[in-house]
């Protein structure tokens, strides 16, 4: 998913994205561990959502929750 379609998503959505792509991964390392993943490189691009996700659940964060 591009940036600018994660931008126009509400907190709570991406929040569940965010709980998606987490069981995504790990459901994709066990596969990799077991040889069952026919494309390793899904691994990195749900890495590099996951990133993109929490960078902007952070940006629009307030600072006293960062912290």
């Amino acid at each position: 998913m591009k940036i600018k379609e994660l931008r126009e998503k509400t907190e709570n959505e991406l929040k569940n994205l965010l709980k998606e792509d987490r069981e995504k991964l790990r459901q994709m390392k066990f596969s990799l561990a077991a040889n069952q993943l026919k494309n390793s490189r899904e691994i990195g691009k749900t890495k590099k959502e996951i990133a993109r996700i929490m960078t902007l659940l952070c940006k629009n964060a307030p600072e006293s929750e960062i912290k």
